[in-house]
Protein backbone atom coordinates (compact mmCIF):
# COMPACT_ATOMS: atom_id res chain seq x y z
CA UNK A 1 0.00 0.00 0.00
CA UNK A 2 1.85 3.08 -1.35
CA UNK A 3 2.67 5.95 1.35
CA UNK A 4 0.59 3.35 4.15
CA UNK A 5 1.46 5.15 7.94
CA UNK A 6 1.11 2.11 9.75
CA UNK A 7 4.61 2.00 10.14
CA UNK A 8 4.99 5.21 10.49
CA UNK A 9 2.46 4.86 13.90
CA UNK A 10 4.94 2.51 15.12
CA UNK A 11 8.12 4.82 15.63
CA UNK A 12 8.50 7.06 18.39
CA UNK A 13 7.68 9.93 18.81
CA UNK A 14 6.39 10.85 15.18
CA UNK A 15 5.14 14.16 14.80
CA UNK A 16 1.92 15.35 12.22
CA UNK A 17 0.45 18.23 10.91
CA UNK A 18 -3.27 19.03 9.99
CA UNK A 19 -4.07 21.35 7.29
CA UNK A 20 -7.52 22.58 5.69
CA UNK A 21 -8.23 23.57 2.11
CA UNK A 22 -8.03 27.39 1.26
CA UNK A 23 -11.42 28.88 0.36
CA UNK A 24 -12.26 29.85 -3.48
CA UNK A 25 -10.82 31.78 -4.98
CA UNK A 26 -7.40 30.99 -3.81
CA UNK A 27 -5.60 28.19 -5.41
CA UNK A 28 -3.87 25.67 -3.79
CA UNK A 29 -0.77 26.95 -3.88
CA UNK A 30 -0.44 28.64 -0.51
CA UNK A 31 -1.54 25.83 0.95
CA UNK A 32 1.62 24.07 -0.59
CA UNK A 33 4.24 26.52 0.43
CA UNK A 34 2.72 25.76 4.11
CA UNK A 35 3.44 22.22 3.70
CA UNK A 36 6.83 22.90 2.07
CA UNK A 37 7.69 24.76 4.95
CA UNK A 38 7.29 21.59 7.57
CA UNK A 39 8.90 19.11 5.00
CA UNK A 40 12.44 19.85 6.60
CA UNK A 41 10.93 18.54 9.67
CA UNK A 42 10.71 15.03 8.39
CA UNK A 43 6.20 15.23 9.57
CA UNK A 44 5.46 11.31 10.07
CA UNK A 45 2.60 12.40 7.89
CA UNK A 46 -0.10 15.33 6.97
CA UNK A 47 -3.59 15.62 7.45
CA UNK A 48 -6.20 17.81 4.85
CA UNK A 49 -9.63 18.86 6.38
CA UNK A 50 -11.95 20.61 3.71
CA UNK A 51 -15.57 21.94 3.57
CA UNK A 52 -19.19 19.81 3.13
CA UNK A 53 -19.17 22.03 -0.65
CA UNK A 54 -19.53 21.34 -4.13
CA UNK A 55 -15.78 20.85 -5.51
CA UNK A 56 -13.94 20.20 -2.08
CA UNK A 57 -13.84 16.61 -2.15
CA UNK A 58 -12.08 16.93 -5.65
CA UNK A 59 -9.35 19.50 -4.01
CA UNK A 60 -8.54 17.35 -1.18
CA UNK A 61 -7.65 14.29 -3.73
CA UNK A 62 -5.62 16.65 -5.55
CA UNK A 63 -3.83 17.96 -2.56
CA UNK A 64 -3.22 14.96 -1.15
CA UNK A 65 -2.26 13.38 -4.26
CA UNK A 66 0.29 16.26 -4.77
CA UNK A 67 1.68 16.67 -1.28
CA UNK A 68 2.75 12.95 -1.38
CA UNK A 69 4.19 13.01 -5.16
CA UNK A 70 6.15 16.23 -5.27
CA UNK A 71 7.02 16.06 -1.13
CA UNK A 72 6.99 12.68 -0.61
CA UNK A 73 4.88 13.16 2.79
CA UNK A 74 2.27 10.74 3.56
CA UNK A 75 -0.84 12.74 3.07
CA UNK A 76 -4.30 11.41 5.24
CA UNK A 77 -7.46 13.04 3.76
CA UNK A 78 -10.29 13.76 6.07
CA UNK A 79 -13.11 12.11 4.82
CA UNK A 80 -16.79 12.83 6.36
CA UNK A 81 -20.36 11.38 5.74
CA UNK A 82 -22.63 13.77 6.91
CA UNK A 83 -23.41 15.33 4.21
CA UNK A 84 -22.92 13.13 1.61
CA UNK A 85 -24.70 9.48 0.54
CA UNK A 86 -23.28 6.88 0.53
CA UNK A 87 -22.78 6.82 -3.55
CA UNK A 88 -20.87 10.21 -3.06
CA UNK A 89 -18.36 8.56 -0.37
CA UNK A 90 -17.38 5.94 -2.58
CA UNK A 91 -16.90 8.23 -5.78
CA UNK A 92 -14.62 9.92 -3.36
CA UNK A 93 -13.12 6.80 -2.08
CA UNK A 94 -12.50 5.66 -6.04
CA UNK A 95 -10.76 9.34 -6.63
CA UNK A 96 -8.69 9.13 -3.79
CA UNK A 97 -7.42 5.36 -3.95
CA UNK A 98 -6.62 5.89 -8.00
CA UNK A 99 -4.58 9.41 -7.02
CA UNK A 100 -2.53 6.60 -4.58
CA UNK A 101 -4.21 8.51 -1.55
CA UNK A 102 -4.98 5.25 0.66
CA UNK A 103 -4.81 7.08 4.90
CA UNK A 104 -8.37 8.78 5.36
CA UNK A 105 -9.36 10.34 8.98
CA UNK A 106 -12.99 8.98 9.25
CA UNK A 107 -15.15 11.85 11.35
CA UNK A 108 -18.85 11.70 10.93
CA UNK A 109 -18.75 16.00 10.02
CA UNK A 110 -21.45 18.59 10.41
CA UNK A 111 -24.20 18.91 7.88
CA UNK A 112 -24.14 22.52 5.89
CA UNK A 113 -26.76 25.04 7.31
CA UNK A 114 -28.60 24.55 4.08
CA UNK A 115 -28.96 20.80 4.89
CA UNK A 116 -30.61 20.61 8.60
CA UNK A 117 -31.95 16.71 7.87
CA UNK A 118 -32.54 14.44 10.89
CA UNK A 119 -29.60 12.48 11.61
CA UNK A 120 -32.14 9.16 11.01
CA UNK A 121 -32.05 10.05 7.30
CA UNK A 122 -28.57 10.20 6.43
CA UNK A 123 -26.55 7.53 5.07
CA UNK A 124 -23.98 7.85 7.97
CA UNK A 125 -25.61 9.02 10.84
CA UNK A 126 -22.28 8.36 12.78
CA UNK A 127 -18.52 8.14 12.25
CA UNK A 128 -19.02 4.60 13.29
CA UNK A 129 -21.51 3.73 9.92
CA UNK A 130 -18.59 5.41 7.79
CA UNK A 131 -15.60 3.68 9.24
CA UNK A 132 -17.62 0.63 8.87
CA UNK A 133 -18.26 1.78 5.25
CA UNK A 134 -14.60 2.07 4.47
CA UNK A 135 -13.77 -0.73 6.25
CA UNK A 136 -16.26 -3.17 4.10
CA UNK A 137 -14.93 -1.75 0.63
CA UNK A 138 -11.17 -2.09 1.64
CA UNK A 139 -7.80 -0.52 0.75
CA UNK A 140 -7.43 2.11 3.21
CA UNK A 141 -5.96 2.64 6.78
CA UNK A 142 -8.24 4.43 8.51
CA UNK A 143 -8.06 7.17 11.55
CA UNK A 144 -11.32 8.25 13.86
CA UNK A 145 -10.97 10.91 16.10
CA UNK A 146 -11.18 10.60 20.60
CA UNK A 147 -12.45 13.40 22.74
CA UNK A 148 -10.31 13.30 25.98
CA UNK A 149 -13.22 15.89 27.31
CA UNK A 150 -16.19 14.19 25.96
CA UNK A 151 -18.07 14.71 22.68
CA UNK A 152 -20.00 17.62 23.39
CA UNK A 153 -23.51 15.17 21.66
CA UNK A 154 -22.50 12.51 23.89
CA UNK A 155 -24.68 11.34 26.61
CA UNK A 156 -21.91 10.68 28.97
CA UNK A 157 -17.92 9.60 29.29
CA UNK A 158 -19.04 5.91 29.17
CA UNK A 159 -20.93 6.06 26.19
CA UNK A 160 -18.37 8.70 24.30
CA UNK A 161 -15.75 5.49 24.99
CA UNK A 162 -18.12 3.00 23.76
CA UNK A 163 -18.55 4.70 20.53
CA UNK A 164 -14.71 4.92 20.30
CA UNK A 165 -14.26 1.42 20.89
CA UNK A 166 -17.02 1.01 18.46
CA UNK A 167 -14.94 2.74 15.73
CA UNK A 168 -11.67 1.26 16.24
CA UNK A 169 -13.45 -2.57 16.15
CA UNK A 170 -15.26 -1.61 12.79
CA UNK A 171 -11.68 -0.77 11.25
CA UNK A 172 -10.16 2.32 13.19
CA UNK A 173 -6.07 2.00 12.97
CA UNK A 174 -5.79 4.70 14.93
CA UNK A 175 -7.03 7.37 17.13
CA UNK A 176 -6.49 11.56 17.07
CA UNK A 177 -7.75 13.45 19.92
CA UNK A 178 -9.60 16.44 19.92
CA UNK A 179 -7.36 19.75 21.04
CA UNK A 180 -6.86 20.09 24.58
CA UNK A 181 -4.74 22.16 26.92
CA UNK A 182 -4.83 20.25 30.32
CA UNK A 183 -2.57 16.91 30.43
CA UNK A 184 -4.20 15.15 32.92
CA UNK A 185 -7.68 15.12 30.11
CA UNK A 186 -5.26 13.04 27.79
CA UNK A 187 -3.71 10.50 30.31
CA UNK A 188 -7.38 9.56 31.98
CA UNK A 189 -8.88 9.41 28.65
CA UNK A 190 -6.04 6.87 27.64
CA UNK A 191 -6.43 5.05 30.80
CA UNK A 192 -10.15 4.55 30.06
CA UNK A 193 -9.36 3.60 26.67
CA UNK A 194 -6.62 1.13 27.64
CA UNK A 195 -9.24 -0.22 30.22
CA UNK A 196 -12.35 -0.51 27.48
CA UNK A 197 -10.03 -2.64 24.92
CA UNK A 198 -9.19 0.26 22.70
CA UNK A 199 -5.52 -0.96 22.16
CA UNK A 200 -4.41 1.28 19.05
CA UNK A 201 -2.35 4.47 19.46
CA UNK A 202 -4.30 7.39 20.89
CA UNK A 203 -2.46 10.74 19.24
CA UNK A 204 -2.92 14.13 21.30
CA UNK A 205 -4.12 16.53 19.08
CA UNK A 206 -2.31 20.01 20.05
CA UNK A 207 -3.00 23.60 19.14
CA UNK A 208 -0.55 26.26 19.85
CA UNK A 209 -2.13 29.23 21.60
CA UNK A 210 -1.68 32.47 18.83
CA UNK A 211 -4.78 34.35 19.10
CA UNK A 212 -6.90 35.16 22.01
CA UNK A 213 -10.41 35.41 19.96
CA UNK A 214 -9.53 32.62 17.64
CA UNK A 215 -8.57 29.66 21.47
CA UNK A 216 -11.70 31.32 22.75
CA UNK A 217 -13.93 30.46 19.59
CA UNK A 218 -12.18 27.11 19.22
CA UNK A 219 -12.88 25.97 22.97
CA UNK A 220 -16.51 27.27 22.60
CA UNK A 221 -17.43 25.03 19.85
CA UNK A 222 -15.47 22.35 20.71
CA UNK A 223 -16.05 22.14 24.50
CA UNK A 224 -12.65 22.13 25.56
CA UNK A 225 -11.93 23.45 28.85
CA UNK A 226 -9.13 26.09 29.32
CA UNK A 227 -7.20 25.74 32.59
CA UNK A 228 -7.42 29.13 34.64
CA UNK A 229 -3.58 29.67 34.40
CA UNK A 230 -4.09 29.54 30.71
CA UNK A 231 -7.20 31.89 30.91
CA UNK A 232 -4.84 34.29 33.09
CA UNK A 233 -2.16 34.59 30.98
CA UNK A 234 -4.14 35.18 27.32
CA UNK A 235 -5.89 37.57 29.24
CA UNK A 236 -3.17 39.39 30.32
CA UNK A 237 -1.14 39.02 26.45
CA UNK A 238 -4.16 39.89 24.38
CA UNK A 239 -3.34 43.40 23.53
CA UNK A 240 0.03 42.14 22.73
CA UNK A 241 0.38 39.42 20.01
CA UNK A 242 3.83 38.78 20.13
CA UNK A 243 4.31 37.79 23.83
CA UNK A 244 0.66 35.77 23.38
CA UNK A 245 2.24 33.83 20.95
CA UNK A 246 5.78 33.70 22.68
CA UNK A 247 3.68 32.64 25.75
CA UNK A 248 1.93 30.16 23.42
CA UNK A 249 4.66 28.72 21.93
CA UNK A 250 6.19 27.72 25.44
CA UNK A 251 2.87 26.68 26.72
CA UNK A 252 2.59 23.92 24.15
CA UNK A 253 6.30 22.96 24.24
CA UNK A 254 6.00 22.21 28.00
CA UNK A 255 2.41 20.25 27.07
CA UNK A 256 4.14 18.35 24.19
CA UNK A 257 7.27 17.41 26.60
CA UNK A 258 4.92 16.01 29.33
CA UNK A 259 2.46 14.11 26.84
CA UNK A 260 6.05 12.28 25.46
CA UNK A 261 7.24 12.10 28.71
CA UNK A 262 4.40 10.13 29.55
CA UNK A 263 3.85 7.75 26.79
CA UNK A 264 2.20 9.80 24.26
CA UNK A 265 3.17 7.80 20.82
CA UNK A 266 3.68 11.45 19.02
CA UNK A 267 2.11 14.32 18.51
CA UNK A 268 -0.86 15.60 15.91
CA UNK A 269 -0.02 19.73 15.33
CA UNK A 270 -3.82 21.28 14.74
CA UNK A 271 -1.38 24.14 12.34
CA UNK A 272 -4.59 26.22 11.44
CA UNK A 273 -2.24 26.72 8.00
CA UNK A 274 0.46 28.42 9.79
CA UNK A 275 3.94 26.91 10.36
CA UNK A 276 5.75 29.43 12.64
CA UNK A 277 4.37 28.36 16.16
CA UNK A 278 4.52 24.05 15.02
CA UNK A 279 8.15 24.56 14.07
CA UNK A 280 9.36 26.36 16.56
CA UNK A 281 7.71 23.92 19.43
CA UNK A 282 9.22 20.55 17.30
CA UNK A 283 12.70 22.25 17.01
CA UNK A 284 12.89 22.75 20.85
CA UNK A 285 11.49 18.89 21.41
CA UNK A 286 14.02 17.36 19.48
CA UNK A 287 16.73 19.64 20.72
CA UNK A 288 15.90 19.26 24.47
Amino acid sequence: MPFDIGSLLEQRPFFSFEFFLPRPPETLDPLFDRVREIAPLNPAYVTLTYRAAAGEQDKNAAAAARIQEELGIPAASHVTGAAHTRAEIADFLDRLERRGVTNLIALRGDLPANQAAAAAERDFPHALDLVRFIKERGGFRIGVAGYPETHPEAVSPDDDLRHLLAKVRGGGSWVTTQLFFDNASYFGFVGRARKAGIGVPVVPGIMPVTNHAQLKRFASLCGVRLPRALVEKIEAFKDSPEDLAAFGIDYATRQCRELLDGGAPGIHFYTLNRTRATTEILARLRNS
